[in-house]
């Protein structure tokens, strides 16, 4: 071998190793910054767990001084306290890798107690003291608090002991939860979970139903389906006359409502994108984006249409209520109603073309969500009782009974008013059960739609 190959075999060694080198040196800082986020995690997992310990023992203690309160001014600073740090507690809950049945029994408890504890307060708001059988329930409701705060504090060991590694929880889930929690944690949820259901029907019917608090979607009834199936349910929605291609998008297991994805291009060219719910098979999404570049369609005839292409997809007792117009489509909010009840959470969005009727989309989340039929024979008061809360300067236009939904996921009967103070236009909310104002709205009408705030 001469000098000049073996001065090339030196200088390829060199670059062999060099190359080498970065690769290892690339590897280290892979591994190290691995690490580095790992830890991160980990550290984000302890402190929303430790978080969600110190509001579960704020809720505990203010239940238990809620017990006590002898004036309706201190119950309901105390109880709004309750309501506080439950919602908190919830936040840091939902930010945990665990998925197991005792902490979504858990999650459901602070909810509900959120929700149980504000009811309070407004009543304390109002003057009212707690009757015998709130009293009673806050005494159960603190009974669970302080099992939980213990048995949160029994996990806090298995996190201290490093018996519990929350990366290892969110990679395996439930499995990794049984065979990382100690005995005695593994007691303390199965007690959790027995005493839970004497507590959960306690307090909650009414305003605090079950399908509010639950993941369970009350619209969705029937089996679950496949791919196959969903596919046939869009060609059977779309009119298979309709469609050139269809294309399958995949299935979305985490959304609100798990649902098959499909893409379609008609016979005229256009694209339309639509989800079928897994369970039942329901059309929870259609949308086409056509443009519509006239206007023949007067607002009546898009309700009629709108109203129509429910009823024949099996939407009934459906009623307009409000819209939005936009580059000649009108977007038109319905909502169920139940013997001349409006039940504003079974809402439904559809899509109209003023150019020619044709519906364009529609969205039936809110229904396939909250959509039961309701207990709506608890009026307490007549409909004379509940205009005497209303501003005398209200000159009322129409009247009836509704249903609305809270920020608190509940629901209430009300009588609802519309009317006319000087030129603006406000819908009353005057609950049915105790003639409170519950809400008020402002009706605002404008060349491009009716809205509401």
């Amino acid at each position: 071998m001469n000098w000049i190959d073996r001065l090339k075999k030196a200088h390829m060694l060199s670059i062999i190793t060099i190359f080498l080198v970065v690769i290892i040196c690339l590897v280290a800082v892979l591994i190290n910054r691995r690490k580095e986020a790992k830890q991160a995690s980990e550290n984000s997992y302890n402190m929303a767990f430790y978080e969600l310990v110190d509001y579960v023992q704020n809720v505990e203690t203010f239940l238990a001084k809620s017990l006590i309160s002898s004036t309706p001014e201190h119950g309901a600073e105390t109880l709004t306290n309750v309501w506080r740090e439950a919602n908190l507690a919830q936040a840091y809950l939902a930010q945990l890798p665990i998925e197991s049945q005792e902490l979504e029994n858990t999650e459901r408890f602070l909810n509900q107690v959120s929700d149980y504890s504000y009811s309070l307060s407004r009543k304390n708001i109002y003057n009212e003291n707690l009757t015998d059988e709130d009293l009673n329930n806050l005494k159960n409701l603190h009974s669970y608090s302080v099992e939980l705060e213990n048995t949160l504090n029994q996990l806090s060991d298995d996190i201290n002991s490093g018996r519990i590694k929350w990366n290892e929880l969110a990679n395996k889930g439930e499995v990794a939860f049984a065979q990382q929690v100690s005995t005695s944690s593994l007691d303390g949820f199965s007690n959790l979970e027995e005493n839970f259901h004497e507590y959960s029907g306690l307090i909650y019917d009414g305003a605090f139903s079950e399908h509010l608090t639950s993941s369970e979607k009350k619209g969705l009834i029937g089996e679950d389906i496949d791919e196959e199936m969903a596919k046939q349910k869009v060609i059977e929605f779309v009119g298979n006359n309709n469609i050139k291609e269809i294309q399958n998008l995949g299935y979305s297991e985490n959304a609100n409502i798990p649902e098959y994805n499909f893409s379609i291009t008609t016979v005229t060219g256009d694209n339309i994108s639509i989800s079928v719910s897994k369970k039942g098979g329901h059309i929870v999404y259609m949308n086409s984006n056509r443009d519509v570049n006239t206007e023949i369609i007067s607002q009546e005839d898009a309700n009629q249409k709108g109203k129509d292409f429910l009823n024949k997809h099996g939407f009934q007792n459906m009623k307009e209520t409000y819209y939005l117009k936009r580059d000649g489509i009108v977007t038109i909010n319905y909502a169920y109603t139940q013997n001349d009840v409006i039940i504003y959470s079974d809402l439904i969005k559809v899509k109209v073309a003023l150019d020619n009727g044709e519906v364009l989309g529609i969205e039936t989340t809110g229904y396939l969500n909250n959509h039961t039929q309701r207990d709506i024979s608890n009026v307490k008061i007549t409909k004379d009782e509940a205009k005497k809360t209303l501003n005398k300067d209200l000159n009322i236009a129409s009247e009836g009974l509704a249903i609305i939904p809270t920020e608190y996921k509940t629901e209430i009967l009300c009588y609802e008013f519309k009317g006319k103070v000087d030129d603006r236009e406000f819908l009353v909310y005057i609950n049915a059960q105790n003639g409170r104002e519950e809400d008020v709205l402002i009706i605002t009408n404008t060349p491009n739609g009716t809205l509401t705030m």
